[in-house]
């Protein structure tokens, strides 16, 4: 049921966006709805119509290579899609400013697809060959369905113009973001290596102080024949500073590389492992405390 809500929603906020924002400032999107932009720009024909029976072909073809539930879901946001999208056509109005619509599009196209990834359903078009390409390859989502798009709107020079073409590239960049932070979240987590003749007291200390999990990776021969260690530990982006200050406290020639990643899951980011780790009745309250732990 969850699915199926984020699947409509989802095809609204898409429709949305190809309705109050493409059609009337004379931009195209990416895949079936792009072509069906350039056919209503170019002869008139109606976009919904277009995207229904276009859609609808390609569904017809992706049976054989989409698990069942993906093209079931599908059949439902394909028409779901049109229909949005053929109430909305007439509610749209034309913005001053080209670049600003494109910002607008690229962000709830974004959020459209996002919702729709997640309810593991398509609507077609240059999405479905994206999830085909991903079952059988492995490749990414949003980055083949973002090239897809891009070569679809290469096209639309010839109708919309140079410029306006290049307003929806970025629309399209704007939507692949926007659609990652959909689908990976907006709270990235921070991978720290820690390089250190004093790794176990560093360790130690992050154990006790924020209860993260930490690791101890033993390095052979660092060049000058020497043997070091590495401490590998992931933490929320708020307790960085104060992790930082942690280190420094017990070994400031201490060498620390920080990486950012968005999809962390299990360990000490789900559940607490000493007794010592600090809980919150809030984020704000989390992060609160961490500010003041770094002013210190």
């Amino acid at each position: 049921m969850k699915d199926f809500g984020l699947m409509v929603l989802g095809t609204f906020f898409f429709a949305f966006s190809v309705a109050i924002f493409s059609m009337p400032n004379s931009l195209a999107e990416g895949g079936i709805p792009g072509l069906s932009l350039l056919l209503y720009f170019g002869l008139g024909w109606s976009p919904a119509l277009v995207n229904f029976i276009a859609n609808g072909l390609i569904l017809l073809v992706s049976y054989r290579f989409l698990p069942k539930s993906i093209i079931i879901k599908s059949a439902f946001a394909i028409p779901l899609f049109s229909i949005f999208l053929f109430v909305l056509e007439d509610f749209g109005s034309a913005v001053n400013d080209p670049l600003l619509a494109a910002l607008y599009a690229g962000v709830f196209t974004g959020i459209g697809f996002g919702f729709i990834f997640r309810s593991g359903s398509t609507i077609g078009g240059t999405s479905t060959i994206a999830k085909m390409l991903n079952y059988k390859f492995g490749w990414e989502i949003t980055g083949t369905n973002f090239v897809l798009d891009t070569l679809v709107v290469v096209g639309g020079v010839l109708v919309i113009g140079p410029i306006l073409t290049l307003n929806t590239v970025v629309a399209l960049f704007i939507g692949k973001r926007v659609t990652d932070y959909v689908l990976e979240g907006f709270e990235s987590k921070k991978i720290v290596h820690i390089f250190s003749d004093y790794s176990e007291s560093i360790a130690r200390s992050i154990r006790e102080n924020l209860g993260a999990h930490t690791t101890i990776l033993q390095g052979k021969n660092d060049g000058d024949g020497n043997d070091e260690n590495l401490i590998y530990v992931a933490v929320p982006k708020q307790q960085l500073f104060y992790l930082k200050k942690l280190i420094r406290e017990i070994d400031e020639d201490a060498f620390t590389v920080v990486n950012t990643v968005k999809d962390v899951s299990g360990g000490s980011l789900a559940k607490a492992h000493y007794p010592t780790q600090k809980t919150f009745s809030s984020a704000k309250e989390e992060k609160q405390y961490y500010k003041e732990k770094a002013e210190e």
